[in-house]
């Protein structure tokens, strides 16, 4: 599919939420799950869930992701490429996208909690509004996302802290994954929050998150891409998956940033929203599946079994990021 202007080519949602609510349910129920997880393959999952945090903007358009059409238009062309593994999404646009029938064969992960709006006076205090672990269960999710900003110059930090705890912990339970996504964050002179990207940083939320809840069988950490993410990685052995954020540099220079991360052990993968649904030209699909071509796709059994195979030079597709 393509973007388009028709005011009217999801006036269909509308109708079914307001005459069959339980139409929601009925398509988690009968969509087809994701084959399933395996170690050397990585996995593609595009995030939805910023809206619900109020943040909007993307590079300097303040009010990018609030056109709702348009933004599931641009989920729908990057869930429509195959080496898109699934969804990371609040629970509004996760049930259009059921209603759509988009998440055919995708993993699924509900975003919990989405109370530390940005800009809020007390945005560090983020509090569960969105998906329980009980919710994501009955919707045959894979798991649940949770943003945890750590300010230790701000009390609500021990409550974030407490809360995704036990949010792991009901994950657990139901054996869904918990995905977490740790900062260690500062509000500057202005009372911005902002989050410290050094790999010191990084590296300390990391052992603050993953010893979150009573189990870790459960957790995967996602993290930024920064500087020294040899050291980042070093930092954990559960499951990681790198996450986009807003890109200040070009989409080359980003990319190249994902390649290098992804060759590191751990990393499970990519979980990024706005850099490859609004990227600078336009051109969605272009994104998606150059992000696609820096993933591994072949477990290692597949892989010996191609080196043995003894391919030629001529087949072997480099992955190039830029001219």
């Amino acid at each position: 599919m393509s973007l388009n202007d028709d005011p009217r080519r999801y006036e269909h949602l509308s109708r079914i939420r307001l005459e069959d609510p339980e139409a929601v349910s009925r398509a988690a129920a009968t969509r087809r799950r994701h084959p399933g997880l395996k170690h050397g393959v990585q996995n593609f999952i595009v995030a939805a869930d910023h809206p619900a945090r109020g943040a909007l903007a993307v590079g300097t358009d303040p009010m990018a992701m609030a056109d709702r059409r348009d933004l599931l238009d641009r989920l729908q062309i990057a869930l429509a490429n195959p080496a898109v593994d699934g969804i990371l999404a609040s629970p509004d646009i996760m049930d259009d996208l059921l209603l759509l029938g988009a998440l055919e064969g995708k993993l699924v992960f509900g975003s919990m909690n989405r109370g530390g709006l940005a800009g809020l006076v007390n945005e560090l205090d983020d509090r569960f509004t969105g998906h329980t672990a009980s919710a994501l269960e009955a919707l045959g999710a894979d798991g649940g996302k949770m943003l945890t900003r750590i300010c230790l110059g701000d009390p609500d930090t021990v409550a974030t802290l407490e809360a995704t705890a036990k949010a792991i912990d009901s994950l657990a339970e139901r054996k869904l994954i918990a995905m977490v996504e740790p900062f260690l964050s500062v509000r500057d002179a202005h009372g911005k929050v902002r989050n410290d990207l050094r790999a010191d940083a990084v590296i300390k939320s990391v052992g603050i998150a993953e010893g979150l809840g009573s189990t870790s069988a459960y957790t995967w950490m996602k993290l930024p891409v920064v500087a020294e993410m040899e050291r980042v990685m070093a930092s954990t052995t559960l499951p990681t998956v790198l996450l986009g954020g807003d890109p200040d540099g070009s989409q080359d220079e980003v990319f190249a940033s994902w390649q290098a991360a992804l060759a590191l052990p751990g990393v499970q993968g990519l979980t990024v929203g706005r850099t490859l649904l609004y990227p600078h030209d336009g051109d969605v699909a272009s994104a998606v599946a150059t992000a696609a071509s820096l993933l591994n796709h072949a477990s290692p059994a597949a892989a010996a079994s191609f080196e043995s195979a003894g391919p030629t030079s001529s087949d072997r597709i480099p992955v190039k990021v830029s001219e």
